[in-house]
């Protein structure tokens, strides 16, 4: 059967170029990323009718190496590969090539700001993560947007990077949902806070049906752009 969603991307230009953007600028803002729309657009598809000034290196790389990393989990999925450390890992040294150059998981404690919580220990990290993705690979007993929200509360609770933890999960949040043949989401910048909060709590039900409404608008959307395509 073929999956219509990847199929959208894959052959619609313009909901491309608008996910791809949308989701970079959204996700590299809520970590303290200064570019807007109209600079991360450019800077992606090398657009030079925008000027673009004073962009610093690090903003410049987090876009094109969050773009590269979604990417490789569109093509992670066409390979119909399963969720796996392997492409976490991958995933992760991608968006922080060029900026902090990362090989597999943390051997380091780390924080995250404005959270109570400390992540595990370094050494823990590697068995909570073999735990936490074969869990997920496992456990069919759920709804999938319920699985989804669960994983990535988890995964951001063990911070498994030293950096880039953030941008990973985000971007996993869609990996399942895109081989479902579902709407993906986009946290926008208006429900930051909500978000944050959401998994400071550990609350799955609040995330879970966040992302519902998420995916909701986003179908509608897409069902705008596939109307452009027929001249609507």
């Amino acid at each position: 059967m073929e999956n219509k969603i990847l199929h959208l991307l894959n052959t619609n230009k313009n909901y491309f170029e608008d996910f791809i953007t949308r989701s970079v600028s959204t996700s590299n803002r809520m970590e303290g990323s200064t570019l807007s729309y109209a600079e991360t657009y450019a800077i992606l598809w090398n657009d030079n009718s925008f000027k673009l000034s004073n962009v610093q290196p690090r903003d410049f790389y987090e876009a094109v190496n969050l773009k590269y990393a979604i990417n490789m989990m569109l093509d992670a999925i066409m390979n119909n590969e399963i969720l796996s450390e392997a492409l976490i890992i991958q995933l992760n040294e991608t968006i922080n090539k060029n900026i902090l150059d990362t090989h597999g998981y943390r051997r380091v404690q780390v924080f995250i700001r404005g959270a109570l919580d400390i992540p595990p220990k370094a050494i823990e990290v590697k068995e909570r993560m073999m735990y936490l993705v074969g869990n997920f690979n496992q456990n069919n007993s759920i709804e999938l947007m319920d699985k989804i929200a669960q994983f990535h509360i988890g995964f951001e609770h063990i911070h498994p990077f030293e950096d880039g933890n953030g941008r990973t999960g985000r971007l996993l949040l869609n990996f399942e949902l895109l081989k479902q043949a579902q709407a993906p989401i986009i946290i926008p910048d208006d429900k930051r806070a909500e978000y944050f909060k959401l998994i400071a709590d550990y609350d799955v039900n609040g995330l879970t049906q966040m992302l519902y409404e998420l995916q909701e608008k986003e179908k509608k959307r897409i069902e705008r752009f596939m109307d452009m395509d027929k001249g609507v």
